[in-house]
């Protein structure tokens, strides 16, 4: 009874901290920045509890609407970093062989308890507004379908990292279908990441640019902020280099930038900008189209460690390319939208799509092709003959197979004569030495030229009916040499004197 109760609270708590901790801790920091800014600034107090719930919810991609002008492009690292809390969370409270039952509650825990705080914001944010009038209530549909986008992505990668195997073993899928989605994070992953790379050799090459947007303000506070600002906005940028990477375009406004081209126009006075291309474009902007391939590459890779037959690996690659361009294509979604008199900043959403899916399947092909992830398709096994139906015995070879069965007997083995089986085709000549001789047949008197025939003992036995039967093993050898007859056997009878030819004649002449 004690250890069901430690173990029911031990799961209460693990509850809890899915349904609670990523949005509390974001809260609690959102809480401590807000403050520390009116602190520096030495502002009142008001309005601070509509401050940080309009910032909670931007932190969700939820636009802000202030003094009538809407900041419709958030920042992309909180809503990460709010992802990637609920996905530690629901992957430490489920385990490898929970049950459909627990891992449906920790699901439900981790929208649930991000749903309610989203609540809780908008009362309070829909309370500031009737004080400070520049503030706007956020549209209360889309602030909770964007709360339960982020969180629900996190929950799923999650759970998924524990029991996607599994869970995907018991549908109808095919096997490769965990391996496709692996291939597609490390697309997506090494494209991002790569890109980043290319966003900081940009800022050091720019590092004059970056230098004069930080001249902007003299302040320290000042600085500080666009740094923070910088740092949170950081992966709009390299979603917007990843565009230029694989052919696409990006634009802030009217300013536009590709790895072709680039149109000039008002940009932000934020220093991680100042990595954008700045015409004229040299050939290096073109050589970094290779970008592109080496994602293609890692995703080929991934799509090569389980070889598979043509067809197979082909689907599993067109699959893992079209979920690492829907991926690209949803965060390109979120970073994007209005920033105020500046117009819409994002990506050419109809081209970064099919250009990212066209990197990643035409190498990743040849990538598949040259790693050894092709198989040779298993042959279709021979059919088999249906044998013919036997003829039914007939009787005579029903009976000899019914008498040879017998011998198969092991008691009949057993009472056979040994001996019989040293010579079985042996019969005997003559009788031994001892034996009662048969009477002579009567016969009449007739003229014999030669000697008489030996005569035919009367024990000899008959020949055999069938063969003779085989004994289950060897017969037994004797103790002993065989034992001589004391009295040697009689030899064949000496041929009879034969009459002389006068005796003949003479008893012709008698006769």
């Amino acid at each position: 009874m004690t250890d069901n109760g430690v173990a029911g609270a031990r799961q209460a708590r693990d509850l809890l901290r899915v349904a609670f901790a990523p949005a509390l801790i974001a809260l609690l920091i959102i809480a401590a920045v807000v403050l520390l800014q009116l602190l520096m600034a030495n502002s009142d107090m008001t309005g601070a509890f509509g401050a940080i719930a309009s910032m909670w919810l931007g932190a969700h991609q939820v636009p802000i609407s202030i003094g009538g002008r809407v900041l419709g492009v958030m920042p992309l690292l909180p809503a990460m970093l709010m992802a990637w809390g609920a996905a530690r969370t629901t992957a430490a409270a489920t385990a490898a062989n929970s049950s459909w039952f627990v891992i449906r509650w920790v699901v439900a825990c981790a929208l649930g308890g991000p749903l309610l705080i989203a609540a809780v914001c908008l009362a309070v944010v829909h309370d500031a507004a009737s004080v400070l009038t520049e503030l706007q209530t956020p549209n209360a549909l889309q602030s909770f379908g964007c709360v339960l986008f982020v969180h629900g992505v996190g929950a799923v990668i999650g759970v998924g990292s524990r029991v996607g195997r599994r869970a995907l073993d018991a549908t109808p899928l095919p096997g490769w279908t965990f391996d496709a989605l692996r291939a597609a994070a490390a697309g997506v992953l090494a494209l991002f990441g790569l890109s980043a790379a290319v966003t900081a050799l940009s800022l050091v090459v720019h590092w004059g640019t970056m230098h004069d947007l930080y001249g902007i303000t003299d302040s320290m506070f000042g600085q500080f902020s666009l740094t923070v600002l910088s740092v949170l906005y950081a992966p709009n940028v390299i979603l917007g280099m990843s565009a230029v990477a694989v052919g696409s375009s990006a634009n802030i406004g009217f300013a536009t930038f590709s790895a072709f081209t680039v149109y000039g126009g008002d940009i932000p006075a934020l220093p991680i900008l100042a990595a954008a291309p700045t015409p004229p474009l040299g050939p290096v902007w073109v050589a970094w189209l290779i970008i592109g391939a080496a994602a293609g590459v890692a995703l080929g890779q991934q799509c090569a460690r389980r070889p598979l037959p043509i067809g197979p690996a082909a689907a599993k690659l067109a699959v893992a390319s079209l979920l690492g361009a829907l991926a690209m294509a949803v965060l390109a979604h979120f970073g994007a939208g209005a920033l105020g008199n500046f117009g819409d900043v994002g990506v050419d959403q109809a081209t970064f799509g099919p250009a990212v899916f066209f990197w990643f399947f035409t190498i990743g092909a040849l990538t598949v092709a040259m790693a050894g992830g092709l198989t040779r398709a298993p042959r279709k096994p021979k059919v088999a003959a249906t044998p013919e139906p036997t003829e039914p015995l007939s009787e005579s070879s029903a009976e000899e197979s019914v008498e040879f069965d017998d011998f198969d007997d092991p008691e009949a083995a057993e009472d056979a004569d040994p001996l019989s089986w040293s010579n079985p085709v042996t019969e005997p000549i003559g009788g031994l030495l001892g034996e009662p001789e048969a009477p002579p047949a009567d016969e009449g008197p007739a003229l014999r030229l030669g000697p008489d025939p030996a005569p035919r003992p009367a024990s000899a036995a008959p020949p055999p009916a069938g063969p003779p039967a085989r004994p289950a093993g060897p017969p037994p050898r004797p103790a002993g040499p065989p034992a001589r007859p004391a009295v040697p056997p009689a030899g064949p009878a000496a041929p009879p004197d034969l009459p002389d030819v006068e005796d003949l004649l003479d008893t012709d002449d008698d006769g």
